[in-house]
């Protein structure tokens, strides 16, 4: 800090309007000397990488203009802000890393399908701005979209979604989280095409849903369904449950309904050496990992 404040006079930092904003309502210190690291970091960008422009959202503005003057006075050097307006979302928050459900293109850090989806389940007010802020469809397209579908706001937040996830991921990745969503919400899965997804595929189901990780040496011998049920995992509470659960036709192994509680898992049920879906009902879905 002392090396980085001396750079900035206090009457320059008070005067940036996210200061100004702040100061009735209350600014601590860490949030009142945060543009000078930023403003560091940027030098240290310009010297280091020959970073010259620094881009953000309007909020940033005086953060960044406090990077260009460190630049400036420090090392003789120009370098440029530019700055966008905030995407806000119809709740009035906006878009950014310290949002809750933030968004990440890094798909390690937010998977295709989890991008996909945030797209799907985003507020049906948001929609409007959205499509018009990502797409790269034209105005006029846009316009008949909305018309078109202006009773089933879903088509357009899946049109919006599969256009970004395409664009963004991939081809592929588009079709995998179609897969993945067909598992998981669609009428027509099957057991081929649970059996068809790639290991990537159920991995990313594995951690949509509850799952339990079992010892792959205790299919050695078979596990029984009702003890599954009631004992390795936590979908039902007895074996009696178990039991009843299996004469109502409720239970799915791999998309394959279950007729008897005699019913013996064994490494043929294994999808890839590794996952068995169970399914209890139409909506209670588990992954199984076999480790």
């Amino acid at each position: 800090l002392r090396d980085v404040g001396k750079t900035l006079t206090v009457s320059y930092m008070m005067s940036k309007d996210s200061v100004k904003n702040r100061l009735e309502s209350g600014l601590s210190f860490t949030e009142f000397s945060y543009q000078l690291m930023q403003a560091y970091d940027f030098q240290k960008l310009y010297t280091d990488q020959n970073c010259r422009i620094q881009m953000g959202g309007s909020d940033q503005w005086g953060n960044i203009t406090s990077g260009t003057e460190f630049i400036r006075r420090n090392v003789s050097g120009k370098a440029y802000a530019v700055t966008t307006p905030l995407l806000t979302k119809s709740d009035g928050k906006k878009f950014g890393k310290s949002e809750e459900g933030n968004l990440w293109l890094d798909p390690k850090m937010t998977t295709p399908y989890k991008f996909y989806q945030f797209w799907i389940n985003a507020d049906d007010a948001d929609i409007p701005t959205f499509i018009r802020y990502f797409t790269l469809k034209t105005q006029s397209d846009v316009e008949s979209l909305e018309v078109e579908h202006a009773d089933n706001p879903r088509k357009l937040k899946e049109i919006l979604a599969e256009e970004l996830t395409r664009r963004v991921h991939s081809d592929q990745a588009y079709e995998s989280v179609m897969n993945v969503s067909e598992i998981l919400f669609g009428r027509t899965a099957t057991e081929d095409s649970l059996k068809g997804l790639a290991e990537s595929d159920l991995e990313t189901i594995s951690k949509e849903i509850k799952s339990y990780c079992i010892s792959k040496s205790d299919l050695s011998n078979g596990i029984k369904i009702t003890d599954l049920l009631s004992n390795r995992t936590e979908v039902l509470k007895s074996r009696s449950e178990a039991k009843r659960a299996v004469k109502n036709n409720a239970i799915s192994i791999n998309k394959v309904k279950i007729t008897s509680d005699e019913h013996m898992l064994t490494f043929t049920d294994l999808i890839h050496d590794k996952y068995i879906m169970l399914e209890n009902g139409k909506k209670n879905k588990f992954m199984l990992i076999f480790v």
